[in-house]
Order: C-alpha cells, then structure tokens, then sequence
C-alpha cells in the first residue's frame, strides 16, 4: 500500500503515532511511504523509518522551496498543506495511486478496502462534511460548479495515472492568486475548485469521522450512531480544528480513541520522539 504524508520537523512526532495505528489497524502487510517535506533531514528519515516494520519503506520527497512561492500561509496553514495538490508531479511516475493521510488521524480497521477501490473513472476519493446550504454557499465563495460538493483533504485516495494529466501548477497558483480574499482553508477550497468535479465522495462516517460529524450525526433523527459503532466501522478518525486530543481543554466525544491507542502505541515501548 502506497501511503502519502506531508509534514515539517514538528510534525513528526504526530506522525509517528498517526503511522503506529496504521500498523496495528491498516491491514496491508507493506507500506511504502512518500514523505512530502521541505526541512526534514536524513536522521529524521531514519528516525521514521525505525517506527516502521522491516518490510515497509519511507521515501523523502523534497519539495522545492520556490515551488509554492507567494501562496497564502500562516502558522495554522503553512505551505506545506499545498504540497499534497502537487503530488502527482513529483512522486515516482511508476506509482499509479496512493492513499494521502493527514497526520491528525488516527486509523481504527482497515484501509484495504478503500486502497483497492475503482475510482470508475475519477481522479480521486475523498469525503465531505458540508451539507447541501453550505456548498451552495462554497459554490458561490469558489465559483464552483453547480453539484460540486465542498471536500475535505484531509484523507484522498489519489488516481494518480489520471491526476498527472490534468493537474497544472500554473492553474493552481492562478486560481489562488485569483481567489486569494476569498480563501478560508487555502488547500481545500482549491482542491474543491479545480478538482472537484472529478471526486468520488465517500461516506464521512467511515473515511473521514469527525467530533462534529459525529456530534451532528446524534442531533439528527434517523442518524444516531454510538461509540462503538464508530469503534467498528470507521476507519479514519479525523481530528480537525481545534483543540485536539493532545492539547488542552479539548472535551470531543472522539478523543477516548486517541488515548487508547496512544496507551497501546507506548505499551509497546515506542518513542514518539
């Protein structure tokens, strides 16, 4: 399974818990992990690498610095966020697809399912948490299509043979720089924008759960779902916004998942660096 993961220095502790319930809960018998970075070094791949099994691999991909130069960025959304929409030009072009995963995410069951999927013709797969008021006002904010849903980037499973012939760094920066007052989570409204009409969208409960998801799914009738529910179904917990479950005053129904797998991760003697 071909894992991708976009990340500076600070981040590589959160990976590294990330990558340890990918491994106890992912179901593939190898990885081959691409690292999207532009400051990590060789100890730090060697560091990465010694949390991984003998058959998995870690590859490090550096991301020219003037690649993004000028993109909107602060400290919540540094540059590094775009590097996922430029993966298909500059991962190996043997690799035809490849499961993207913030590192915010901790894995519960099995990714297989999902990773051997037809994307009948996309480009990719990724999930939405917007209903139908809030992507008509996206459609208006992004001058998006009519139908296209608001996409959240946080988990993609990338066509990469067909993303490779119709993504455009040009179209990328023009877009931004175009849409640069109107951008709010820079990455995803231009994911939505460019690229939206070719995703398949994918059930939030399973691939992309969140607090709030999870919250609204118990305020709506019909939708009830309970903790163990998601402990036996979904397969990615995602943890947006803030706070998170390793900061302070975070009170979201999803974090006892986090601290059970942290418990299991350091039970092991693994050191989140």
């Amino acid at each position: 399974m071909n894992l991708l993961f976009s990340i500076n220095q600070k981040f590589v502790p959160l990976w590294s818990q990330c990558m340890a319930t990918i491994l106890r809960h992912g179901g593939a018998d190898r990885y081959d992990l691409y690292v999207l970075h532009s400051d990590l070094t060789e100890a730090d791949g060697a560091r990465m690498r010694a949390v991984l099994r003998p058959q998995d691999s870690c590859t490090l991909v550096p991301v020219p610095d003037d690649l993004f130069e000028g993109f909107p960025a602060s400290g919540r959304y540094p540059l590094q966020i775009y590097y996922r929409l430029a993966a298909p030009l500059v991962l190996p072009a043997e690799l035809d697809r490849i499961l993207y995963l913030d590192v915010d995410t901790v894995i519960l069951n099995s990714l297989e399912p999902l990773y051997t999927s037809d994307f009948g013709g996309t480009a990719f797969m990724a999930c939405s948490h917007t209903r139908k008021f809030m992507d008509k006002v996206n459609q208006a904010r992004l001058g998006l299509e009519e139908g296209v849903r608001y996409l959240n980037s946080g988990v993609l499973l990338m066509n990469l043979t067909l993303l490779r012939q119709i993504v455009h760094l040009e179209d990328i920066r023009d877009y931004a720089e175009q849409y640069r007052r109107r951008l709010i989570l820079p990455d995803q409204d231009i994911l939505t924008a460019l690229f939206g009409d070719r995703a398949l969208v994918l059930d939030s409960r399973i691939y992309n759960m969140t607090d709030r998801l999870y919250l609204r799914c118990n305020a709506t009738p019909g939708e009830k779902i309970s903790l163990d529910w998601v402990g036996r179904n979904t397969v990615v917990v995602h943890y947006l916004g803030r706070p998170k479950p390793w900061q302070k005053n975070y009170i979201g129904p999803l974090g006892g998942f986090y601290r059970r797998e942290l418990v299991r991760t350091l039970a092991k003697g693994a050191v989140l660096f």
